[in-house]
């Protein structure tokens, strides 16, 4: 009997860790930090957050939405359903009571949602030019230029940006090739490969800025975007994805630009939306960003023709 408790304790916590280990680790932290708002919601009004309840989870809804949008809506809402099946309970996120509340709050609210801004090559060739006017040293110059250039030319999230490393790169005729091992729509770590050809202008191309970077810095193996330390001294630590956002955030404003509306995914949507508007396809497109979905590859599309194709323009006036 006691060995019997002990297996099926020992196959408890195996079940527990494989469900942990169907997540990355950013999804968990995203899914703890909803959950703690929520815990924090039931707290004040003196309910049970675990296991918790439809109605309970219907008016913390009802309460976020005075400020939120509907996408944060749904996404608490799998935070909350998936700590509950971490956790071992059931509860029931398509009960009338949550489902009808969210499609009532979307009624009034409206559904369409204001993403940040994209990269564009106006953007991107402002950036690169105020990076090259600093007086820096001529390592960060291009470190910065690297990161940059390589994730709009790449249309890398970035995580997956700041994740590669120099065994990840091999260097052809065409332009370079960079093994993807794992991202957000790759959990099982089947890969992928991206290839950046070359570009006619050297300055803002991605390829020739990334050898130079690699020259300079000796980087040989492991990451290959790094942190400095004090006095510009190169470590072998990994920047961080959040580093990227601030970095471009830094040279945007010193190219004279608003940053407020641009994010670490403003790189990503800005290849997708120049793509787009240069006539790349959508399947073109998806095989460069990682898409899985044409949805939000087609808004980019939609986005890059708005005056393209517009009726307005076979108005003579």
């Amino acid at each position: 009997m006691n060995e019997l408790t002990t297996d099926l304790k020992s196959l408890h916590e195996a079940t527990l860790n494989n469900l942990k280990s169907s997540k990355a680790n950013n999804t968990l932290r995203a899914y703890k930090s909803d959950f703690k708002d929520f815990s924090a919601f039931c707290a004040k009004h003196g309910f049970k957050s675990l296991p918790s309840e439809p109605k309970i989870v219907s008016l913390y809804i009802t309460h976020l939405s005075k400020n939120s949008k509907i996408s944060t809506l749904r996404r608490r809402l799998v935070a909350i359903s998936m700590v509950h099946k971490l956790k071992g309970y059931y509860l029931d996120t398509k009960h009338p009571i949550i489902v009808e509340n969210l499609m009532g709050i979307r009624r009034v609210k409206g559904s369409m949602q204001k993403g940040k801004k994209p990269i564009l090559i106006n953007h991107l060739k402002l950036i690169i030019n105020v990076i090259n006017e600093q007086k820096i040293e001529e390592i960060k110059k291009l470190r910065d230029k690297s990161i940059i250039l390589i994730g709009f030319g790449g249309g890398f999230r970035r995580t997956e940006l700041i994740s590669i490393d120099h065994e990840d790169l091999e260097f052809v005729p065409e332009g370079l090739k960079i093994t993807i091992k794992r991202s957000k729509t790759d959990q099982f770590g089947e890969g992928m490969i991206k290839g950046l050809p070359y570009f006619n202008n050297e300055i803002y191309c991605p390829v020739k800025n990334l050898q130079k970077w690699l020259e300079i810095s000796k980087i040989k193996t492991g990451p290959i975007f790094r942190r400095f330390s004090k006095g510009l001294s190169l470590t072998d630590k990994r920047l961080t994805d959040q580093s990227v956002v601030l970095l471009m955030k830094e040279y945007l404003n010193l190219a004279g630009i608003e940053n407020r509306n641009f994010a670490g995914h403003s790189l990503r949507s800005g290849f997708a939306t120049v793509a787009a508007e240069y006539g790349a396809d959508e399947r073109s497109i998806m095989a460069m960003t990682g898409h899985k979905s044409t949805q939000m590859v087609r808004r980019y599309i939609k986005e890059a023709n708005l005056f393209k194709n517009n009726a307005l323009n076979k108005i003579k006036i």
